[in-house]
């Protein structure tokens, strides 16, 4: 059974930093990709960062860069999330997703989220 389970999320005042993790199981994990998306209020899924299968290349949207910081550990399944100098703009439900084909346009795999709120 396929599992990926997000935590770390929670109320930030902006400028605040959080860190996320996403535990994995069910499949092999250093076969895929992973990703972290996100979903804003009435806004539509949103991606905001990757990693390739070995952990050593990562790439973030525009908006997030020199923020965010993706990395993955392989032995224990596991991908993470270090996010600084939150903005409120970064309010959103975030879920960790796996694909193995970097090439493909749908998530093999997601998680069922985590709440990350950023405000004063």
């Amino acid at each position: 059974q396929v599992q990926l389970v997000e935590s770390g999320g929670g109320l930030v005042q902006p400028g605040g930093s959080l860190r996320l993790s996403c535990a994995a199981s069910g499949f092999t994990f250093s076969s895929y990709w992973m990703y972290w998306v996100r979903q804003a209020p009435g806004r539509g899924l949103e991606w905001v960062s990757a990693i390739n299968t070995g952990g050593d290349t990562s790439y973030y949207r525009d908006s997030v860069k020199g923020r965010f910081t993706m990395s993955r550990d392989n032995a224990k399944n596991t991908v993470y999330l270090q996010m600084n100098s939150l903005k409120p703009e970064d309010t959103a439900v975030y879920y960790c997703a796996a694909r193995m084909s970097p090439a493909s346009t749908s998530y093999d795999y997601r998680g069922p989220g985590t709440q990350v709120t950023v405000s004063s």
